[in-house]
């Protein structure tokens, strides 16, 4: 048989998941990778991408549905780049992030024999998200960027992802927004005020926060918009408004004005209060991220003598949460936002034993080193792209006796594993954890311990 091209209709059987959570299957051995797809579905698809050794393709029909496929609810499924895996039956969500985790740390780590742990369930699946980022778009249209299209916003009105709280402000800012008649952003032209908006809610308190993202500093017509939000939605503790003059698109700036209320919300975990910021990162899943705390808590194995150095620190979480268990620690994070955070959050806990140092791992921890400071445990939780070289290196120097590594990537995990292993490390064992239910993302705790 001829190579298929692009344009063609051809029907297949999916027989796995690929990491992105397309599905797979092959055509008289030329693999196609269809988004939609489920392993047992048989289907009809159109070729949209043909070259030499895979295509991809778009669905056309499911001539015979899998056991495994379930009809998704959210109406934007398929259409908005957000979830990926509605159509997939939750306990089959897991056994593939399972999956993928295990594959990446035998295919690009090269790790010989581990334990992986059973992955550890959401216990909500949906409504679990405390933070969203959505794009304003001309129309005015709040919402998530198309499949496969960043030119293209679909206006969201209901996102099942987030909480409810989130998603009354979601329909109170589209309403102000409209009602005011206020400018949007347009790439082109870099005219316009308004380009996106992040939305935060804490469970422990039920505060929330609106971070609207502009292209200048314009107070006074958005304190309006900020009352209005307020007197909608009575949980709204926070409205900020941070300036991104630049063409870049992404929902980060360079200056910060207060709308209303304080400049921070307060969120509960693990019998610790913290404040959040608009620019500092915190667990997007509260509940799951209680049980990864406590997790990573457990695998430290502390007795109270150590000291505890926690990489990429962020707001403190882990690093308050180990300070009740060790002797000292120092907590190192690049975002200048949320070392003050940490800081403020270490404070209102009276919690003394705790330093945080900002700036970047790859800089921070050879200075450290250098300066004589040692470590009994090291706790990482770096972002997707992992560990830098020079930070790995200088973790390597340190040679703690206990290293718990948490992921948001296995394919970086993998590689760092497989470069600390050869460093002395033996892999103790992995947990997969399900932060992020629908989606094709998987979070993952490592146990590690230096060789004899």
């Amino acid at each position: 048989m001829a190579k298929p091209r692009r344009g063609d209709t051809l029907e297949l059987t999916i027989d796995d998941l690929a990491f992105g959570g397309e599905g797979v299957g092959r055509v008289d051995g030329y693999v196609v990778f269809v988004r939609g797809g489920v392993p047992g579905d048989r289907l009809r698809v159109r070729l949209v991408e043909a070259r030499s050794r895979f295509g991809r393709a778009a669905v056309e029909a499911v001539m015979t549905p899998a056991p495994g496929r379930v009809e998704a609810p959210c109406p934007y499924f398929g259409a908005c780049g957000g979830c990926r895996l509605q159509h997939l039956a939750y306990p089959l969500q897991l056994a593939f992030k399972a999956k993928q985790v295990r594959d990446c740390l035998e295919r690009i780590g090269g790790l010989g024999p581990f334990e992986l742990k059973p992955i550890l369930a959401a216990p909500e699946p949906y409504g679990y998200r405390n933070k969203m980022e959505f794009t304003v778009a001309p129309g005015p249209v709040v919402g998530l960027h198309q499949a496969d299209r960043y030119d293209v916003v679909l206006d969201i009105e209901r996102c099942l992802l987030q909480s409810e709280t989130m998603n009354a402000l979601l329909d109170a800012l589209r309403g102000e927004v409209r009602a005011r008649g206020l400018s949007v952003y347009d790439p082109a032209t870099e005219e316009g005020l308004l380009r996106f908006v992040a939305l935060r809610a804490a469970g422990g308190t039920g505060e929330a926060m609106v971070n609207v993202v502009a292209s200048a500093p314009a107070v006074e017509a958005l304190a309006p918009v900020a009352a209005g939000l307020r007197a909608r939605v009575p949980a709204t503790a926070s409205v900020v408004l941070t300036v991104n003059a630049k063409k870049a698109a992404v929902a980060v700036g360079s200056e910060e004005h207060l709308l209303l209320g304080r400049d921070h919300i307060r969120e509960t975990l693990g019998g610790l209060a913290f404040q959040i910021s608009a620019g500092s990162f915190f667990q997007t899943n509260t509940a799951q991220a209680e049980r990864l705390f406590a997790l990573v808590a457990d695998a430290c194995a502390l007795d109270g003598s150590e000291t505890v150095l926690d990489l990429f620190s962020g707001t403190g979480a882990i690093s308050l949460l180990l300070a009740r268990r060790c002797r000292r620690v120092y907590g190192i994070e690049v975002a200048a936002a949320a070392v003050a955070d940490a800081v403020r959050n270490a404070r209102a806990n009276g919690v003394e034993n705790c330093t945080f140092l900002a700036g970047e791992v790859r800089h921070v921890l050879p200075t450290l080193v250098r300066d004589g400071v040692r470590a009994d445990v090291v706790v990482a939780d770096p972002p997707r792209a992992g560990f830098h070289p020079k930070a790995l290196g200088a973790l390597g120097a340190l040679a703690p006796q206990r290293l718990v590594y948490v992921s948001c990537n296995p394919a970086t995990l993998a590689r760092d594993l497989g470069a600390l292993v050869a460093r002395g490390y033996r892999v103790e064992w992995v947990q997969p954890v399900d932060m992020f239910p629908q989606t094709p993302h998987i979070e993952a705790v490592a146990r590690l311990t230096r060789s004899a």
